[in-house]
């Protein structure tokens, strides 16, 4: 079987994140009446051609998703266990003491000003800030991580269940673990707004993907669909994501050219956070419910990385299309990449620390361990 890579928009996404930067600050400065037009386009404070945009983004996500496969989960209940306590019980609070510590305390002088949100109240930056940051820390990744378990060597079996039942927590979880966090951090959110939020951005395209999934592979066939469909409709999320990001810096750019450090500060406590997770996830919690590594691997992808297709869409619908909210969970984009692949990394340097490893690498060859012993 060919190796599986990284597609073209998967592998430079970095690239085209800072791509996007320029020509949204460029739009915004020569055009500034284009995003403003599209944005006031709205419905219920919802930008229409964002939400267009942030759909495409979600629904090849969603229906690539086989959530059949859940029940199978019973037959490995403990790496199951494992994501679902690290996404839901440590990760949320752990990315709110992080981002408080850094953006509310170590750089707060660094981040001054203030701003007005989508409900007309104000607000100083740095909350705003630390609120993209929890929009983030609350969405596990159900998208990208399926390839970063390809890549690392996963059970990718157990990966699609995983990433199914983390799709189906979202949305019970989502709405009042944000609405928590947010009041916490002095950040005022609107009950109605985030339910609608979740059931948008979350519920619509997990739907529509499981009924177009069903009706293709009844009418088409499954190899019709993993060979042509998802191969026509791999670029569609990442593009959609990429046009809204277009959007968002153009609303940006005055905030980027005065503060450009800004994206620095936002990136040291989502860089620290997901290594942290990361780390407590496969080299203390796997080892010590004594998880294969081929389990071990994907639930610590599944919680050191973050779904900020939906973080972006809550941030945009609940504190607006400039807010600094926005803005911190697209630095989440920028570093995405680049850090999920170094964790692949280490986790195929160190497949040997498990007890069970099949891979082909010289560090996790039961012969090779000995000859050196």
């Amino acid at each position: 079987m060919a190796e599986k890579k990284l597609s073209i928009f998967e592998r430079y996404l970095t690239v085209w994140v800072l791509l996007c930067i320029a020509g949204g600050i460029a739009l915004g400065k020569a055009a500034p009446e284009i995003a403003t037009t599209l944005n006031d386009f709205s419905v219920y404070q919802v930008s229409i051609p964002i939400a267009v945009c942030l759909f495409f983004m979600m629904y090849p996500i969603m229906v690539k998703i086989d959530f059949s496969q859940v029940i199978k989960s019973a037959k490995t209940p403990k790496p199951v266990f494992l994501t679902l306590f690290i996404n839901w019980a440590i990760k949320p609070f752990s990315m709110f003491a992080i981002a408080y510590f850094f953006l509310g305390f170590l750089f707060k002088d660094f981040l001054p000003g203030t701003e007005i949100l989508a409900n007309g109240e104000e607000v100083e930056l740095w909350r705003s800030y630390i609120a993209g940051t929890i929009l983030l820390g609350i969405a596990p990744c159900t998208a990208m991580v399926l390839m970063w378990g390809y890549l690392s060597k996963g059970n990718d079996g157990l990966t699609l269940v995983m990433v199914a039942i983390n799709s189906l927590m979202m949305l019970f979880l989502y709405g009042p673990l944000g609405s928590l966090l947010l009041n916490v951090n002095s950040m005022p959110v609107p009950w109605q707004t985030m339910l609608f939020s979740v059931s948008i951005y979350v519920a619509l395209p997990l739907i529509a993907g499981y009924l177009s999934r069903k009706w293709i592979i009844k009418y088409k066939g499954i190899e019709w669909f993993n060979e042509k469909f998802l191969h026509w409709l791999t670029p569609v999320s990442i593009a959609a994501l990429l046009l809204t990001l277009v959007l968002l810096f153009s609303f940006k750019g005055e905030v980027i050219i005065n503060n450009p450090l800004t994206i620095l500060w936002i990136a040291i406590p989502l860089f620290i956070q997901t290594v942290f997770i990361f780390a407590i996830g496969y080299f203390v919690f796997a080892r010590w419910l004594k998880l294969s590594y081929h389990d071990a691997a994907p639930a610590a992808m599944i919680g050191a990385s973050n779904h900020f297709e939906v973080a972006i869409a809550t941030a945009v619908i609940l504190f607006g299309l400039s807010s600094g909210a926005a803005l911190a969970t697209v630095v989440g984009v920028l570093i995405e990449v680049p850090l999920m692949l170094m964790l692949v990394s280490v986790c195929k340097r160190t497949c040997h620390i498990f007890n069970e490893c099949h891979l082909d690498y010289p560090q996790c060859n039961p012969t090779v361990l000995a000859h050196e012993a």
